[in-house]
């Protein structure tokens, strides 16, 4: 069986937690969530062992943490509320401005795919309830760690060249350092990542700073990829 893949004069791969989706808005919420049903202090313990695992693991894990705690205190049944509350979320409202439409116009350009790093379990299914996998075709991939998996990106999506949004200028240095001129590197500065002066200190600019993902609306898609340095 022929398994070739379709080569891409460009592929764009997009971000999904406050790059097209408001992923601070949903961690807040879960916030009050969890101290109106578990309390305060059972709050604050969900944090830390949030903290702890992702540590330990390289990604952000809420089901995880849910599960560490309910050892914790495996007599309170309220922590199960708090599962079936981060389940049912309605995570196609925290959409960000225009996250849709941009899908929509890159698509008309080349493949759109969401680029992802997470857990097995949540953030596919964060995923597919915002109604961002169905927005790129089910062109979903979601790593531990994105940036040491080009290797893989490349053989599912070959592309002459690549445009890549993420909030964490972390990850579009370390991109931009091992594809090069290949890649057109995309920073909007949404949540907490793209204001913080530690996630910022260190890494190089990318090659276009905007003030939100909408902003590529307006833009020319075939001077993104002229804008590669």
């Amino acid at each position: 069986m022929d398994r070739t893949v379709a080569r891409h004069e460009v592929v764009f791969l997009l971000d999904v937690d406050n790059t097209l989706l408001d992923n601070d808005r949903v961690i807040a919420d879960l916030g009050q969530y969890l101290e109106r049903e578990v309390g305060a202090q059972s709050r604050d313990r969900y944090w830390a062992v949030f903290e702890e695992l992702r540590q330990e693991l390289g990604y952000a894990d809420y089901l995880g943490a849910l599960q560490r705690c309910r050892l914790e205190q495996p007599r309170n049944l309220r922590f199960l509320a708090v599962s079936r509350a981060l389940i049912d979320y309605p995570f196609a409202s925290r959409l960000l401005p225009g996250a849709l439409a941009v899908i929509e116009r890159c698509r008309a350009r080349g493949p759109a795919v969401l680029l992802s790093d997470g857990d097995a379990v949540f953030q596919p299914h964060k995923i597919e309830r915002s109604g961002l996998g169905a927005a790129v075709g089910g062109n979903v991939l979601i790593y531990v760690h994105k940036e040491l998996e080009l290797d893989d990106v490349e053989q599912r999506y070959p592309a002459d060249h690549y445009v890549l949004a993420d909030d964490k200028l972390r990850i579009l240095d370390a991109v931009k350092r091992q594809w090069g001129r290949r890649v057109t590197t995309v920073f909007p500065r949404q949540g907490h990542y793209a204001t913080d002066a530690k996630a910022l200190a260190g890494y190089g600019d990318a090659d276009l700073t905007i003030a939100s993902i909408d902003v590529l609306l307006d833009r020319d898609l075939d001077g993104l990829v002229a804008a590669a340095r």
